[in-house]
């Protein structure tokens, strides 16, 4: 087998954890299943993630990175911050949830187990925890750059976000229905837009 690199074969390797998480489930994945998808001997797999529950951490780690971008790529925080709600999460909506129910699906299921399986537990909450805290830095990061500050602190509105989005999702996928899924995600920006209560540094 040819030689690849130690951090382009992680990324291999959590591709295929990805794809194999989506189409048959956590419970259903295995470091071996992961291997065959990936092309690689279970050796080298479980040289790179030695038990399930790192493999699992890299992917809900990749998971977020992926959003990461997509809000920093697509949040325009030059314009601020009510600007940077508006255009994230329609963003965030429509390349990862609108067609991508599988991927949402994953995601909760990953929660799930790792509430599910002791001494697992911090996986759920780090995964929020780095959900809510990506959204706080980029309003806070769109505020700045405007002037303008926040009736809540960014902390408490990126809890928040992750919240109101979060159950838009579940229902999402629970039953797919496009047009009333973008008319609810507009009533939600509309009512954290007026959370944030945006004003320009130094108004009343």
């Amino acid at each position: 087998m040819p030689y690849v690199e130690a951090a382009v074969r992680r990324q291999q390797l959590v591709a295929a954890a990805r794809g194999a998480l989506t189409r048959d489930g956590v419970a259903g994945t295995s470091l071996r299943a992961v291997a065959a998808e990936a092309g690689v001997p279970l050796g080298t797999m479980q040289y790179v993630f030695p038990s399930k529950e790192l493999l699992l951490r890299a992917v809900i780690e990749d998971v977020v990175d992926e959003i990461a971008d997509v809000l920093k790529g697509t949040a325009e925080l030059e314009k601020g911050l009510e600007h940077a709600i508006r255009q994230g999460l329609s963003s965030f909506w429509s390349q990862l949830v609108a067609d991508r129910r599988n991927l949402q699906i994953m995601q909760y299921e990953l929660t799930t187990y790792a509430l599910r399986t002791p001494g697992q537990e911090h996986l759920a909450r780090w995964q929020y925890e780095r959900y809510a805290g990506i959204v706080a830095e980029w309003c806070e990061q769109a505020a700045d750059n405007a002037g303008e500050t926040c009736a809540v602190s960014f902390a408490q509105l990126g809890r928040i976000v992750v919240a109101g989005i979060d159950g838009l999702i579940i229902q999402h996928v629970c039953d797919p229905d496009d047009a009333r899924s973008g008319e609810d995600l507009d009533a939600t920006i509309s009512m954290l837009i007026a959370l944030a209560g945006v004003r320009a540094v130094g108004t009343g």
